[in-house]
């Protein structure tokens, strides 16, 4: 099953600022993610179920890419640095409950 993805402004702000290279490697990786949304290693949160991480390397910058399945859809919520521990992720997570998905 394909699944469809969606992506939070957040998220689409944090790429558009990004090099061409950096782009490419996300790319990569969501099209990835659009054939096995649950391959990446799920986090807690304390809204959804069902979210997850994805690595990356951007810039040489230890990097998570991290995305909610809400099935038929995967929402793209934000990049994290890997430095800030996941100390945003709440915070992100609401935003995803005020858009929409349809």
């Amino acid at each position: 099953m394909n699944f469809r993805i969606k992506a939070l402004d957040i998220f689409k702000e944090q790429v558009e600022n990004l090099d061409k290279k950096s782009k490419r490697i996300i790319l990569r990786k969501i099209e990835l993610i659009k054939k096995n949304p649950y391959r990446n290693k799920k986090i807690h949160s304390k809204k959804f179920s069902k979210v997850f991480s994805a690595r990356l390397n951007i810039q040489s910058e230890e990097t998570r890419m991290i995305y909610a399945v809400i099935e038929p859809y995967v929402i793209l919520v934000c990049l994290l640095d890997r430095k800030r521990d996941y100390k945003n992720l709440e915070e992100y997570m609401k935003k995803l409950f005020k858009s929409s998905f349809t």
